[in-house]
């Protein structure tokens, strides 16, 4: 994993990001490649807000892995600060070489550095393995979430 780079993601990674996202059978329901406005659009958001870290992993010059990490202040458990981690994805030829496990690493390092008291995440309900992943990490199951899509 030395040749491995985790950094901020850049605008010519999108392509690869959003490739990432459309390859499994969720993603290939709500993501659109072909047209990479919208992405652009958002990665320009995210840009702009301190509070969110959008990161990809990358091998050889190649986008391999990514995931979004964002910083919430609140006043709960006494103000504590949390991160939420979304939309891990491990490139298909990257799998089960430990760039999960490195970028949670990433992310559970990058939460303490930034004075987090919690880190969370959701995963669809119908990603086992991704349950059995976080679970290997020390994750627990503890909520359960509700969306609701407008």
């Amino acid at each position: 994993m030395s040749d491995l780079e985790i950094r901020r993601t850049r605008r010519t990674d999108i392509p690869a990001i959003v490739a990432m996202l459309a390859h499994d059978p969720l993603g290939e329901q709500r993501e659109s490649p072909d047209d990479l406005t919208p992405y652009e659009e958002a990665f320009d958001r995210l840009e702009q807000d301190p509070n969110q870290h959008l990161i990809v992993a990358v091998r050889a010059g190649r986008v391999v892995g990514t995931m979004q990490l964002t910083i919430i202040p609140g006043l709960s458990r006494k103000g504590a600060t949390r991160s939420l981690i979304e939309a891990v994805r491990v490139h298909d030829d990257e799998r089960g070489n430990g760039l999960g496990t490195r970028l949670m690493e990433w992310a559970i390092e990058e939460s303490r550095r930034l004075d987090c008291q919690l880190v969370q995440l959701t995963s669809d309900a119908s990603r086992t393995d991704a349950h059995r992943f976080y679970t290997r990490l020390g994750f627990t199951a503890s909520h359960v979430g509700f969306k609701m899509a407008l």
